[in-house]
């Protein structure tokens, strides 16, 4: 789930990423084919990528929302192959509910990330957008910890946890073929939104940094195209990040105090639908100043609070 809109330039790069398109399989890389699930929109690109790694006995990340077309496309692509695992990378309805569809026409394990949980609690007057896409349902059959590895016929995934964008998120490490399964974590064509409950700044960053020591040569995503050069890329989505909260705090010193107001300033010309996202992804960043001692707040952090600089 992406912060910006479909065809927006990636704040990162500055650069617009094509989207490939839905609806069909193709073959990315000798190990690797991809078939886009139809559900695009602006906050999912084209639609969730769904990914079968491995040739006749395979593993199928991310099977997207539960759409029973999508699922039996995957199948009718796979035709005689055997699905050995099913892998989910977090529990976003974009991206999780399929597993269960999957597995009910193919009895393969789920496998992957736990069940969900948020950052924190939510409080009273927040409003439910926040925890709004969260898959409460998801039940792995086996839970990966970081550093596990699921291994098939000519392939290995290896979870690499990475806290941020929700705090179960893995992503998985093909090793054969030096990528990374990036989840929504890192995509090319958006940066991410980090929302509370489900999401923390301060865990996305640092899950960043830990991406950034990797030496893997290309990102797959959960939606839009590869992420290429991915050591350069994770370092350019860290800067926006950073230059996202210098203009925050800019914000509160000049006396804006909530964040409709700091949303205004600082996402100027951003489509309206797009508001509320913005608004949750000011909200993250303010999260952490409080935590972090740079702004401060009566209580702790809410949506509709007020914020002052420290």
């Amino acid at each position: 789930m992406s912060e910006l809109s479909a065809g927006t330039p990636n704040a990162a790069t500055g650069l617009e990423s094509a989207l490939p398109p839905a609806g069909r399989m193709e073959a990315v890389s000798p190990l690797v084919r991809r078939r886009i699930c139809p559900n695009g929109g602006p906050f999912t690109a084209s639609g969730t990528c769904s990914y079968v790694v491995g040739h006749g006995r395979v593993a199928v990340i991310d099977p997207g929302p539960a759409d029973a077309e999508h699922v039996e496309a995957l199948l009718a692509a796979l035709g005689s192959e055997r699905v050995e695992a099913i892998v989910v990378t977090h529990t976003h309805r974009d991206h999780s509910p399929g597993a269960r569809l999957l597995q009910a026409r193919t009895g393969a394990p789920i496998v992957g990330c736990g069940p969900h949980r948020a950052a924190r609690s939510l409080a009273e007057n927040e409003l439910p957008v926040l925890d709004a896409s969260a898959d409460r349902e998801h039940r792995p059959d086996r839970e990966l910890a970081d550093g596990e590895s699921l291994t098939g016929e000519g392939w290995t995934l290896t979870a690499l946890a990475t806290p941020g964008h929700t705090m179960n998120h893995l992503a998985f490490a093909l090793p054969e073929e030096n990528v990374l399964f990036s989840g929504d974590h890192v995509m090319a064509w958006s940066t991410s939104i980090v929302a509370p409950p489900d999401g923390s700044m301060r865990a996305y960053m640092a899950s960043l940094e830990r991406l950034r020591q990797r030496g893997e040569t290309l990102y797959w995503p959960g939606h839009g195209g590869p992420v290429r050069d991915p050591r350069r890329f994770v370092r350019g989505l860290a800067a926006h990040r950073r230059q996202r909260e210098a203009a925050i705090r800019a914000r509160l010193e000049a006396g804006d105090r909530d964040i409709a107001a700091i949303v205004g300033a600082v996402y100027q010309g951003l489509a309206p639908h797009l508001l509320g996202a913005a608004a949750l992804s000011v909200f993250a960043h303010l999260e952490d100043l409080v935590e972090r001692g740079l702004a401060t707040t009566d209580g702790p952090p809410l949506l509709d609070g007020h914020f002052r600089p420290v």
